[in-house]
């Protein structure tokens, strides 16, 4: 299969299944890990672009369906930067071995969390509760989204189940 075909429709279904994820409804601390978890994976399968992609585009369709309240309308510039931070750190390390994708979901991770911590301290005036749900939650959230990942990816790479797609393109040029 092309391989922009395959980076397309993952890209596309990633994307879906974030926004899925989100429109369920759970709180913070369970919606959280698994849109991270979506990132982490998009990053692993797809690669820095997908991840990206899907990392800024999220926020914005969450808030234009309601699924992001309100009060958050400010952030949102700073969750999709966040999102792209967390994807690009970690998909520059994560090829790298597993100690190497370990140290990258700890560095994504307070990577994101000084982005959405540092909008709300100095940059977004928003309500302490808004305040709150932007800092030591996303380091929390992005760090347990990291380890999902890091399992589920660790699996699919494994058994085979899911190839990465760099890896697609090296088997057809050879």
């Amino acid at each position: 299969m092309n391989r922009s075909v395959v980076f397309l429709t993952r890209t596309a279904v990633l994307l879906a299944l974030t926004l899925a994820i989100q429109m369920i409804g759970m709180p913070q601390y369970a919606t959280g890990p698994l849109v991270n978890t979506m990132l982490y994976i998009a990053a692993t399968f797809v690669g820095i672009g997908g991840g990206v992609a899907i990392g800024v585009v999220t926020p914005v369709i969450a808030f234009w369906r309601g699924i992001l309240p309100p009060p958050l309308g400010p952030m949102i510039p700073f969750i999709a930067i966040g999102n792209a931070v967390l994807v690009i750190v970690f998909g520059l390390l994560e090829r790298r071995g597993r100690l190497a994708a370990i140290v990258g979901i700890v560095a994504a991770s307070v990577l994101k969390f000084l982005v959405l911590s540092g909008a709300v301290r100095f940059v977004v005036q928003v309500k302490p509760a808004i305040a709150n749900m932007m800092q030591t939650p996303q380091l929390v959230t992005a760090l347990a989204g990291g380890a999902i990942a890091f399992v589920v990816s660790e699996a699919l790479l494994r058994t085979g189940a899911v190839k990465r797609l760099s890896d697609l393109s090296k088997r057809r040029e050879s």
